[in-house]
């Protein structure tokens, strides 16, 4: 993977996250709380490009 197509893929991927108002800033105290709201935004990005793969 050539370094132009990691930017692009790190950038898509940021923008996605940045949809989810919880992420944009960060309210929680702890990190496990962040890192589980992060968790759980990249399983739904994941799980509706695999929904919109599959219609």
């Amino acid at each position: 993977m050539t370094s132009q197509l990691l930017d692009k893929a790190i950038e898509q991927t940021f923008a996605l996250l940045h949809q989810f108002k919880r992420l944009t800033v960060r309210w929680e105290r702890r990190t496990e709380l962040h890192d589980a709201f992060v968790s759980l935004a990249c399983s739904l990005i994941c799980w509706r490009r695999l929904k919109k793969a599959n219609s």
